[in-house]
């Protein structure tokens, strides 16, 4: 079978692996670009496979809101360097404005089109793997929406519009008429969630395993009170725990002189109507992922032979 060019081309910018391994591996498989992919990979050639295991926490937060819509993304690469090429953050911006019409769904956004190629978005991050060098993924994806209102996005440490390394969106549900009004105070929210990080919209949303363990402390602390001291001292501790990590119980950044909650009663008057934050979500680059801590004398030692 006559290998094409374009075909070995093709191979080449989604493995980064030689040209004659690429004709190689197409020739074997019968011109099956995917199955030639598997046969580099399992005999060790191609270079995003050989960089899919190292870890990638650094990258950007992306986000895009179109009215009552918005969408969040994070895509990690391995290095900070990474996070400020063209190229990466052309590509979290386009997976961003992909993330709305698959809802968020992190392997239907892979598979969707990518603009202006005639390959998939999983193609387009292997091209860019192969051409940067660095391991690159989408990590997750989510998308809010209400059907009345709007949706707020918060963007901190932006490297450029609608990509940084915290990002935040807002679902503000509400039938006042004044949308710039509302627009503006998801923004302010999505701020303030930015800056604290409530676990959950209120009380009701913290997991129960989370609220067990904060009355599990509290009891614990107070061994030997009598019962009904210690039930009001855990039920003490547990209002105090909702204002602090509960969202519409938390002191608003922007006034501490009043919880969010109050904030969205007092917004009504120049909203036009009852306003009720329906959702949230907030992104922060890398949370949660393991880094390998480097040990730079044990390479030092190493290089030098000892």
């Amino acid at each position: 079978m006559t290998i094409s060019a374009s075909l070995v081309k093709e191979l080449r910018e989604k493995t980064g692996a030689g040209m004659m391994d690429c004709k190689a591996a197409l020739t074997e498989v019968k011109g099956d670009i995917e199955a030639a992919i598997d046969w580099l990979r399992k005999k060790g050639l191609s270079k995003a496979a050989k960089k899919a295991d190292r870890v990638a926490a650094e990258g950007l937060i992306g986000v895009a809101v179109d009215g009552a819509t918005g969408s969040i993304v994070e895509v990690n690469s391995e290095t900070d360097f990474v996070a400020r090429n063209d190229q990466f953050q052309d590509l979290v911006t386009n997976i961003a404005a992909l993330a709305g019409p698959a809802n968020g769904d992190a392997e239907a956004i892979l598979v969707a089109a990518y603009p202006g190629k005639s390959h998939t978005v999983g193609d387009q991050i292997k091209e860019l793997i192969a051409t940067i060098g660095e391991n690159m993924n989408l990590r997750r994806a989510a998308t809010l929406s209400v059907p009345q209102g709007v949706v707020g996005a918060y963007v901190h440490g932006q490297v450029s519009p609608g990509l940084g390394k915290i990002g935040v969106l807002v679902a503000l549900e509400s039938s006042g008429s004044n949308t710039d009004e509302l627009a503006a105070l998801a923004r302010q929210i999505a701020m303030h969630v930015a800056a604290t990080n409530p676990i959950a919209l209120d009380i009701d949303g913290v997991p129960a395993e989370v609220l067990e363990r904060e009355k599990a402390i509290l009891a614990d602390k107070n061994q030997g009170k009598p019962p009904q001291v210690l039930e009001k001292i855990v039920a003490s501790g547990v209002k105090s725990y909702a204002k602090d990590n509960t969202l519409l119980e938390q002191s608003y950044i922007h006034d501490p002189s009043k919880s969010v909650g109050q904030t969205l009663k007092e917004a009504e008057g120049k909203v036009g109507g009852p306003v009720k934050i329906a959702s949230f979500v907030r992104y922060g680059l890398g949370e949660g992922i393991e880094k390998k801590e480097d040990d730079f004398a044990a390479e030092v030692a190493a290089a030098a032979g000892n």
